[in-house]
């Protein structure tokens, strides 16, 4: 008999082969093995297993790449029929077989489907019941490929593998003998729970499950039986499982002991294996704004591995390391103590850099996938934690140090790396997680502080930047740091040390702005100290961070220029992103708290001060007629830039942008340039978008200094105007804005403009009628950012559209296009479907724009339709969990509407559904200035018919009533300044609703007055005493103002036509003449109400 019987055909199922010239030849070879595993039949001779093993180790030692031709569908069907082919009792061929599922699914990068996931779950578990213990460790690395990104459809597995006795559970616990088998189970576990976007997440018992599980594995220690690899490999493989977990955004850390024990652990493994140091953590980490517990084991520095054998920094060599000039191509990142040299921390508290001249650029780029079987990424591994929208492909391996030092300490601390990586990672989710007011709990813990005078420097995450040998691992660490200053605003808004105290306690004020001191001095250390690119880059961003959200006006003097005078070399770096990210931090710089005079005369400096000579792929600017210079392109009007009158010099960072943006590259870029288009003279677009971003800011906080170059500007903007990149044109017309506001603002000094609202008027149908057309192409576009800037953009338009309203002139409105108002429309109400960013202008836009409708559109059917939808969409948006910026101006856009008499507010449908959400807001809303907005919004309607029913109306009295009650209820701090505000808003909201109250609604206000009349009464006495103070909600009122709106109500109230018998004005106007009489008595005024009580 035949050793392997064959089938008569191939199964019917298999696709037909593509023409074999489109094929890959390894796609062919892939197939033609496929076929001969299909033909063959189960069979028990030993024939039969010699030739399916042959075959076996054929398909793994095929050289597979990603667009090898082969499909995700065939890699499936091939390993149904394999396993179809291995009984379970021959436990060499189940090994094999598990090789192979593990080598096609990770070197291929297929994600098994659901059609054959099921049979091949049910056999590898099996497997692994019924063979022996040797073969586990590859069922297990099959089993770890096939979950991967698979734990949704593994349902009906998940009992058996995590439930109380489940398979994984019970092969990861700690009482496992076989180390490596455990860390596979962790590794199965892991893959378990990562999701891939827009798919279902593991179920919520499970992730609790798996996540006790991961934490217990990284709160206990190594085991005696295991080697330090595989503890790495375990630890990152636990990390990667709690990462995947919080990224999929349902798993919430709310428990202080659950997050204190997570982050206790993180901060541990942030330090894995770095030389010199070596620290215990507590348990759990508590919140608190004291530093915290550091276990450090004393390590004298001429200790440490990394800096034992290397002489230390000459005093007479300057600090600042010069980057290695390397070929493109030929970056390759050397973190071996031989070839990277650390910072060590010495009792002082300072951090010395020792000779560290042979750094070399690093390519920090994107780990995705494997494609290798390395298996350091994917399914078979942790992938290195963070992208980067570096051109390059950098393939995972172990590669990451020099060999110098040889083999196993090199793979060594390579391991040691990726732990720390991990737990970076790891911790950056976490942030992600969590709100920022529970993260700044933590702050002493990661985030350093001035030492005292002989006692060491605390660990946190500028200890990584400073002195982790890896690139990468300094880049994460950065990226974290990042993170958690992102946002951080209003918590280090509290820093104060502009006069110094001499206390016998330190004032938490002095303890923040002495951490922001610290953070300057250790970035711009590791900046003059870095030269991989991509690690600068993270550098210059995180400091960009700091100076966004830093109080420089409470703190003293020369922060910003230290930082000012270090980063000016960078702008002439060989690197593109280093470029760009240098101009973001100028940005930044004079973008806070404009206009600072520090930042004004860092502006005046001599445009040569600070910049180097470096690789320069950047106009320089000495020639003093550099702006003559022709670029390709349309020719710019023969202009020459003079110094401003009245100043010496010019400044320098107008002329370094504008330079940018018009003048094309002088010399050749680096591979690093790759971002700019093919064969173009200018910069790339990153580099003058930012550009004109720097100018913009300028002209909005120093306008004095801007306007000297107001010629030059405007022929920038004409370029930008006339290219074709649509970011490009955002850019130069906001540029345009920015410096129309500061004529305005110059010629007219006493018009305020609030900043969502600063627009110049435009007065011109077809012009108007123009950039609608183009703001509205640019919604559409595929960046966030562009379509974030174009819908900025609408909402100043149509900002410009409610100003023309109030001209005499009615004739723009009667011009103004029915066809484009509904395309408008349209566009808002799709824009506030997107991300916040895009949302919060869009709903402003709506808002506007159904101000804006005439009698004559609203009486049209086809407005009909899209009136609705665009108030749904702001009902909707007033009631979502957006940002607090969204939500505050969808109530703004709520009371625009409001403010149009032709809309039919009161009759609608809709009446019911808008009040509700503003009164839901007002009462609930955790953040007050969104309260006070809505309240606003309910107090814009003129008529009482706008207010709706009877029952309508008292749901907005007596929301008001609760609100003014809860005006003092928030756990937030930081919300407690705006208390006043609230009260004098809902104050306003009621007297206004009581002075159009008609004879059917005095009822009810009677009853909730007869509940709440005292409370009600002090606050508005309090209101009429003090005037209404000034808010988000436009300028404040004066008293006589405020009195004269009770007067108005009670007049009101005596109008009104009551049924005999009825009491309920009676005691309106009794409540409304006690509060006149107690604000007279309490100003010493005298005489009673003329006219008003005998009514």
């Amino acid at each position: 008999m035949a050793a392997v019987q064959v089938a008569g055909s191939l199964p019917s199922g298999q696709p037909r082969e593509a023409p074999r010239e489109a094929i890959p030849e390894r796609g062919n070879a892939f197939r033609r093995l496929s076929a001969r595993l299909c033909a063959l039949r189960p069979d028990d001779s030993s024939s039969a297993r010699t030739e399916i093993h042959l075959l076996f180790d054929q398909l793994i030692s095929e050289n597979y790449s990603e667009g090898s031709g082969v499909a995700p569908e065939d890699v499936s069907a091939l390993l149904v029929q394999a396993c179809r082919l291995v009984p379970l009792n021959q436990n060499h061929l189940v090994s094999k077989v598990s090789q192979l599922i593990h080598h096609l699914l990770n070197r291929l990068q297929v994600i098994v489907d659901e059609q054959h996931l099921d049979f091949l779950l049910a056999y590898t578990i099996s497997a692994i019941h019924q063979c022996s213990s040797w073969t586990h460790m590859e069922i297990l690395q099959a089993l770890a490929a096939l979950v991967y990104c698979n734990g949704s459809k593994c349902q009906k597995y998940l009992p058996e593998l995590l439930g109380k006795t489940g398979l994984l559970m019970k092969l990861s616990d700690l009482a496992q003998s076989d180390p490596e088998v455990r860390r596979a189970a962790v590794h199965c576990m892991a893959n378990l729970c990562l999701s891939m976007p827009g798919q279902p997440y593991l179920e919520e018992p499970y992730q609790n499950i798996c996540f006790q599980a991961f934490l217990t594995i990284l709160q206990s220690p190594k085991s005696s039986d295991m080697d330090d690899i595989t503890f790495c490999m375990l630890l990152q493989n636990a990390l990667k499982g709690i990462q995947s977990l919080l990224n999929g955004g349902r798993m919430k850390l709310t428990q202080t002991d659950e997050l204190g024990a997570l982050l206790a652990v993180l901060k541990k493994f942030m330090f894995h294996g770095l030389p010199g140091l070596n620290i215990e953590m507590p348990t759990v980490l508590y919140p608190t704004p004291l530093p915290q517990y550091d276990g450090r084991t004393p390590i004298k520095p001429q200790q440490s591995e990394s800096s034992a054998s290397r002489p230390t920094l000459n005093k007479k060599k300057k600090s600042k390391v010069k980057p290695k000039k390397i070929q493109q191509g030929e970056e390759e990142e050397k973190e071996s103590s031989g070839e990277i040299e650390a910072a060590s921390v010495t009792g002082t508290g300072r951090v010395n850099l020792h000779e560290g001249n042979t750094w070399s650029p690093s390519s920090l780029g994107v780990q995705s996938l494997p494609l290798d079987g390395s298996g350091a990424a994917g399914k078979d591994g942790v992938s290195s934690p963070f992208s980067s929208s570096s051109w390059k492909r950098v393939s995972s391996s172990e590669s990451d140090y020099s060999d110098a030092e040889g083999g196993m300490q090199s793979k060594m601390r390579s391991y040691q790396a990726k732990v720390r990586q991990g737990a970076l990672v790891c911790f950056l989710s976490t942030i992600k997680s969590i709100e920022k007011k529970v993260l700044y709990g933590y702050w002493s813990a990661f985030i350093p502080d001035t030492p005292e005078l002989g006692s060491p420097q605390s660990v946190s995450l500028m200890t990584l930047t400073l002195k982790d040998p890896s690139p990468k691992t300094r880049a994460c660490a950065l990226q974290v740091l990042s993170a958690i200053l992102e946002g951080s605003k209003q918590f280090l808004s509290v820093a104060e040390d502009t006069s110094d105290h001499r206390r016998a306690f330190t004032p938490f004020s002095v303890m923040i702005a002495s951490s922001i001191r610290e953070l300057h001095r250790c970035l711009l250390l590791a900046l003059v100290a870095e030269s991989s690119s991509q690690t600068l880059t993270q550098i210059i961003k995180c400091l960009a961070n700091l100076v966004s959200n830093a109080p420089y006006n409470r703190l003293k003097l020369s922060l910003l220029t230290k930082v000012w005078n270090q980063i000016k070399p960078y702008i002439r770096h060989k690197d593109v992103n280093v470029r760009v990210s240098s101009l973001t931090l100028l940005g930044a710089i004079v973008s806070t708290h404009a206009p600072l005079p520090e930042v004004q005369l860092l502006l005046q400096q001599p445009c040569s001060s600070g910049l180097g000579n470096s690789n320069s792929a950047t106009p320089h600017l000495s020639p003093p007629d550099w702006w003559k210079k022709a670029p390709a392109g349309p020719s710019l009007e023969e202009t020459s830039v003079s110094s401003p009158k009245g100043s010496s010099e010019p400044c320098w960072l107008i002329r370094l942008c504008i330079s940018i943006v018009v003048l094309p590259k002088e010399d050749s870029c680096s591979g690093s340039d790759a971002g700019s288009a093919a064969g173009s003279a200018y910069e790339p677009s990153p580099m003058r978008l930012e550009a004109l971003q720097v100018l913009a800011l300028l002209a909005r906080g120093y306008f004095s200094m801007t306007q000297a170059y107001l010629m030059e500007l405007g022929e920038v903007i004409c370029k930008c105007m006339g290219e074709a990149d649509p970011s490009i044109q955002l850019h130069g017309a906001k540029l345009l804005e920015e410096l129309g506001i500061g004529l305005i603002q110059q010629y007219k000094p006493d018009s305020t403009v609030a900043p969502d609202q600063r627009v110049p008027v435009f007065l011109d149908v077809i012009f108007v009628a123009d950039t609608a057309n183009a703001i509205l192409m640019s919604l559409e576009d595929k960046s966030l950012n562009v379509r974030a800037k174009a819908a900025w953009s609408l909402g100043n338009l149509t900002d410009t559209l409610i100003v023309n309203m109030e001209t005499p002139d009615p004739s723009f409105q009667e011009e103004f296009s029915g066809l484009l108002l509904l395309k408008m429309l349209r566009s808002a109400i799709e824009a506030s479907k997107d991300k916040d960013k895009v949302k919060s202008n869009a709903v402003r836009a709506l808002g506007n724009l159904l101000h804006f409708l005439q009698p004559s559109h609203i009486e049209k059917p086809t407005f009909a339709e899209i009136i609705e939808e665009s108030i749904q969409a702001l009902i909707s948006t007033v009631l979502t969990e957006a940002a607090m910026k969204v939500r505050w101006n969808a109530c703004y856009a709520m009371g625009n509407v409001f403010k149009n008499p032709a809309l039919p507010l009161g009759t609608a449908p809709w009446t019911s559904q808008a009040y509700s959400a503003l009164t839901s807001v007002v009462t609930s809303c955790k953040n007050f200035k969104v309260r006070i907005r809505s309240a606003a919004a309910l107090s814009v309607p003129g008529k009482r018919e706008q207010y709706g029913s009877v029952e309508q109306y008292a749901r907005i009295w007596n929301a008001l009533v609760t609100a003014l009650q809860k005006s003092e209820d928030t756990i937030d701090f930081l919300e407690f300044k705006y208390c006043a505000s609230l009260r004098t808003q809902i104050c306003e909201a009621l007297i206004h609703l009581l002075s159009l109250a008609s004879a059917s609604d005095l009822p009810c206000i009677k009853e909730i007055l007869e509940l709440n009349g005292n409370m009600v009464q002090s606050y508005i006495v309090q209101f009429l005493k003090s005037g209404a103070e000034g808010d988000d909600t436009g300028a404040p009122h004066s008293p006589q103002e405020t009195d004269q709106m009770v007067r108005m109500a009670l007049k009101h109230m005596g109008s009104i036509q009551a049924p005999a018998g009825d009491t309920a004005r009676r005691t309106i106007m009794g409540f409304l003449e006690e509060i006149l009489a107690i604000c007279f008595e309490s100003s010493g005024s005298q005489g009673a109400l003329p006219g008003l009580r005998n009514q």
